[in-house]
């Protein structure tokens, strides 16, 4: 099965922070056609300033779901809260800064930066809900296996060893095939990026091979059968959990140290709005 719907994984699961949101983006966008329509819009003054403020304040206020555990104040009392604050927020916070700069390109390098950074981190936010609302979800439809991802190299190799314990004796055929295309393939973790959107890849293939080695064995070794395809199906279910844990850690470094980077500029925007 491929990760599920998007309209699904996009749904939100608190409505009234999405209508929140969507009703104060139109507010202060209505807000800045007035302010531009009557006079010329610019970063400095008294709108775009007031633009700029709000945004830095909700990036702040996203970057603290981290410590949101010693943070438990009303109305941010659970987990839950601060992660619609740290999603919503920062969608609230990119529309500000657009009408911060007056949806014009940036000016200089600090510009160009802050506002790419903003870019970035909002599409790879847009990217992290996606993957943390679909994957778990399709990977409790699909596999029968979970694993921490340090450990999984171990349970591969300990898969290994029953496979060959159940490949021992085996009819010349099986065990011509076992040693060429079989055991190749369970002998080490395979992680693919296709498994993240697809979680059946290699799974429809790989039974096909072992149906297809069944034809030619006797009643009494389609056991071998059995409990090889048992095996293999382990093994592939620990490579789908390897994949989607890699993407997921992929995606933290993808997303936090930009996050950081954008913090961290965005205080010496501040500073030099203010002192120079």
């Amino acid at each position: 099965m491929r990760v599920g719907s998007r309209a699904g994984v996009f749904t939100p699961k608190q409505p009234v922070w999405a209508i929140s949101t969507l009703a104060a983006g139109a507010v202060v966008l209505v807000a800045y056609g007035a302010l531009a329509w009557s006079a010329p819009w610019k970063p400095g003054r008294v709108g775009g300033l007031a633009a700029g403020t709000a945004a830095a304040a909700l990036f702040v206020g996203a970057a603290l779901y981290p410590a949101r555990r010693r943070l438990g104040v009303w109305p941010l009392r659970t987990a839950q809260q601060w992660l619609q604050l740290h999603i919503y927020g920062t969608s609230l916070a990119v529309v500000l800064v657009l009408i911060h700069i007056g949806f014009e390109w940036p000016a200089g390098t600090l510009g160009w930066l802050l506002f790419a950074l903003t870019v970035w981190t909002a599409l790879t936010g847009v990217v992290g809900v996606y993957l943390q609302k679909a994957l778990p979800m399709t990977l409790a439809r699909n596999l029968k296996v979970e694993a921490i991802y340090e450990r999984i190299p171990d349970l591969v190799e300990q898969l290994v060893r029953e496979a060959d314990k159940v490949m021992v004796d085996a009819p010349d055929v099986m065990a011509r095939v076992y040693r060429s295309e079989i055991r190749p393939a369970i002998q080490r973790p395979i992680p693919r990026w296709s498994y993240v959107m697809d979680m059946t890849a290699g799974r429809a293939r790989q039974a096909e091979l072992l149906s297809r080695i069944a034809r030619y064995l006797a009643d009494l070794d389609r056991d071998r059968i059995v409990a090889l395809d048992g095996i293999v199906n382990d093994k592939f279910d620990l490579d789908v959990h390897m994949s989607v844990q890699r993407a997921l850690r992929t995606w933290l470094v993808a997303h936090i140290p930009p996050a950081i980077a954008l913090l961290g500029l965005l205080v010496v925007h501040v500073f030099a709005v203010l002192y120079f």
